[in-house]
């Protein structure tokens, strides 16, 4: 979800997508003409052979005649006989708001004799990346230094209303009409628009975080289109979007003190306490020193550094480094970096948070109310300090934003062939209780969990006993086998966390990074090599 979910998703609205009716209208007749394949401007697409294209959609399905935009688009054709070809497999890596025209790399990670079965097909949701128009309001919102997020005054709280209002101002200044067609249903839509675009009768779907949701979305509509589904992460459909913040942020307490008792079983290495609770000291410490009087950054870019701990093992290494660094000498550059890397600034670098924002702020209705936000988010600060205002002041916005909201598609997977979810139990991001509750929903489905873990969409990460699932699941369709109750159907490791001293020979920034739109844990593999 956002940041990915992390991803981050949102909370207190009592809007359930359990409650309301399916509202999103399908395509109007819409049939749009063939992509036309050329050269990838990305080099690792270009390596593995890849063709990219633009699909033209309309902006307003129940207006298919009107105006257009276009959707970027890659494919990486199946090398294995025709007889053996299993069709697209559909990518979405989260955010909303992640680009995922390069995910047909992930085919690298899939044995070659089950990868080669299928179309790769990567494509930028509307509104992303190479898709067209490139939605970008502030390019430089997260610039450090800003307020710290703890609202402790009336001036640190009207300061981030007036940047959260500024933010939605200049998108609605600058995109108007589009920010009413950015909608989940908007990108099943368009997802439906690709399948026919291929010439292909039905999809396979591999989606992280968000993209769980969209897979949700998208089998509810079209259950006869859809083949087989991986779901990495899995969104709460209950919760969209507003209560899911406030569970990310229980959550996130959780997974961040699961990281602080890492640092204290390697303080030989670190140096920062021997106890979790120790080393918990010590960052509040660090961010209460910072509030007062920040440097080269302040408490607000200090805590979003550690965020992506909660979010994955992947970079714990790289995180307790600079961690310690800060404290025992004083040096926060190696933490400004971290935060630095996550969250650019520029012409363009808000892409990923803008869409992010305009999804999940029309999906459904946001409270409206600030008195609502306040009391909601103090009363779970109270019981989970780390996350929740940082959560909050990120899905601000919300408050004013001026694209029409819509109602959340009741999600029913009862006609779905089959789905293969995947979660690990203390993920913070769509903590695993989603998991299990569309395990309910859709009766062909199992559920693995990696027990223990913390990680967020971390399949294909090399833990054998799941990857191996998922080999079986996209080669024959074959699930684990189903278990009576709300539980997990197979119990694997969880992704492991990592050697210290092996990552100090190695840069963890090539890891799996936070950013402001978390994205599948597998991206990691796709950037490394």
């Amino acid at each position: 979800m956002k940041r990915i979910v992390v991803t981050v998703v949102a909370a207190g609205l009592a809007l359930s997508g359990a409650s309301v009716a399916n509202a999103a209208p399908k395509p109007t007749g819409f049939q749009p003409k063939p992509i036309s394949w050329g050269q990838c401007a990305n080099t690792r697409l270009q390596g593995i052979g890849a063709q990219c294209g633009l699909l033209e959609v309309p902006l307003d399905y129940a207006k298919p005649g009107g105006k257009k935009i276009k959707i970027a688009v890659s494919r990486l054709k199946h090398k294995a006989p025709d007889a053996k070809y299993q069709g697209p497999l559909l990518i979405n890596p989260g955010g909303p708001g992640g680009s995922g025209l390069v995910y047909p790399l992930l085919s690298r990670s899939i044995p070659a004799d089950v990868g080669d079965t299928y179309d790769w097909i990567g494509f930028d949701p509307r509104g992303v990346g190479s898709s067209e128009p490139q939605v970008s309001c502030d390019g430089d919102y997260f610039a450090p230094v800003r307020p710290s997020f703890v609202p402790e005054t009336r001036d640190i709280e009207q300061a981030w209303l007036k940047r959260a209002k500024d933010y939605a101002n200049a998108c609605t200044a600058k995109y108007g009409e589009l920010l009413d067609h950015l909608k989940t249903t908007d990108n099943v839509n368009d997802m439906e628009s690709i399948r026919k675009a291929l010439g292909e009768e039905k999809i396979n779907f591999y989606g992280f975080s968000y993209g769980t949701y969209l897979g949700q979305v998208y089998s509810t509509l079209f259950p006869d289109r859809m083949r087989r589904m991986v779901f990495d992460g899995t969104v709460d459909p209950r919760r969209v979007w507003y209560d899911a913040n406030l569970d990310q942020d229980v959550a996130f307490n959780k997974s961040i003190k699961i990281f602080f008792d890492w640092v204290a079983k390697n303080e030989a290495v670190y140096k920062l306490g021997k106890t979790g609770a120790e080393v918990e000291k010590a960052y509040y410490a660090k961010l209460a020193e910072l509030t007062k009087k920040p440097s080269v950054i302040g408490a607000a870019e200090w805590n979003d550094a550690f965020v992506r701990a909660g979010y994955y093992v992947y970079g714990w290494a790289d995180v307790a480094s600079a961690f310690a660094a800060a404290v025992k000498n004083g040096d926060l550059e190696p933490i400004k970096g971290l935060y630095e890397n996550s969250n650019g600034t520029g012409p363009g670098a808000d892409n990923g948070y803008a869409i992010y924002l305009s999804t999940q702020c029309t999906d459904v209705k946001w409270p409206k109310s600030w008195v609502k936000w306040q009391v909601d988010n103090w009363f779970t600060y109270n019981r989970a300090p780390f996350y929740t205002w940082d959560n909050a002041w990120f899905n601000a916005p919300c408050l004013n934003w001026t694209g029409e909201a819509g109602k959340p598609v009741k999600i029913d997977g009862r006609k779905t062939q089959s789905l293969l979810l995947i979660g690990e139990t203390y993920d913070a991001a769509t903590p695993f209780e989603g998991g299990l509750e569309v395990r309910s929903r859709y009766p062909n489905s199992a559920l693995i969990e990696g027990v223990g873990g913390s990680t967020h969409s971390g399949s294909l990460s090399g833990v054998e006993c799941t990857d191996t699932a998922i080999f079986d699941y996209l080669a024959t369709g074959k699930l684990p086998e189903r278990k009576s109750g709300r539980r997990s159907d197979l119990q694997c490791d969880p992704v492991p966390a990592p050697d210290p001293a092996a990552a100090a020979k190695t840069s963890a920034s090539a890891g799996a990074s936070r950013s402001l739109i978390p994205t599948a844990g597998t991206s990691r593999l796709l950037v490394r090599d």
